[in-house]
């Protein structure tokens, strides 16, 4: 996992993965907020997301589609299988046994971004007031060369995701200013959701 060089630049040439695992009926709120504070962590804005990634089994949970939509990106997912192939620096065994992979936050990230990607912010719980944490975030992005250059020729991985992913959903707002976002049209957003659920991936 690499940390931003000083004075790297920011904004949206610097394109970012959010890997998001959750348990079922995780709020839309919760989602948006994890992902704020994973990236001003890093050093980075909730702008420079491209895509959200997660597991096929949480590809329909209307937290996660309802903070695609509202980020203006498109929700990628991908087999338990894919996501267990892959290297992470903190697999769960949680996470292995609710839904087949030991790591969906990390490792969704690092798969969505393509190749040469790395991680740039590692797994991070979300901090609810008063409940459980419900949603976990990884980041990931292209790697920084000695030469101060980026891994990926294109510019951001999740421009151009993986085959192997599934696009759930993309928004129907327009991209934000200064910003290279996809689009298509869409329903509305799906309401916060409160639901107590009993599965749990990281």
């Amino acid at each position: 996992m690499r940390r931003r060089a000083d004075g790297e630049a920011g904004g949206p040439s610097v394109p970012l993965v959010a890997g998001v695992g959750a348990r079922s009926g995780v709020a839309v709120s919760e989602v948006l907020e994890l992902i704020t504070a994973s990236c001003a962590a890093a050093g980075y804005a909730a702008s420079q997301v491209v895509a959200l990634a997660t597991v096929a089994a949480k590809a329909a949970e209307p937290g996660l589609r309802a903070a695609a939509h509202r980020l203006g990106v498109p929700l990628l997912s991908f087999p338990a299988a894919e996501l267990a192939a892959v290297r992470v620096p903190e697999p769960s065994a949680v996470a292995a046994a609710a839904v087949g992979t030991a790591s969906v936050a990390e490792a969704a990230a690092l798969l969505a971004a393509g190749p040469g990607a790395e991680l740039v912010s590692g797994k991070r719980k979300s901090a609810p007031r008063g409940r459980p944490a419900r949603a976990t975030c990884a980041l990931a992005g292209p790697a920084v060369t000695d030469k101060g250059g980026r891994t990926a020729e294109r510019e951001g991985a999740a421009e151009a995701p993986s085959w192997a992913a599934d696009i759930v959903k993309t928004s129907s707002h327009p991209p934000r200013p200064g910003s290279s976002r996809r689009t298509a049209d869409v329903g509305g957003p799906a309401p916060d959701s409160t639901t107590t659920g009993t599965k749990e991936t990281q």
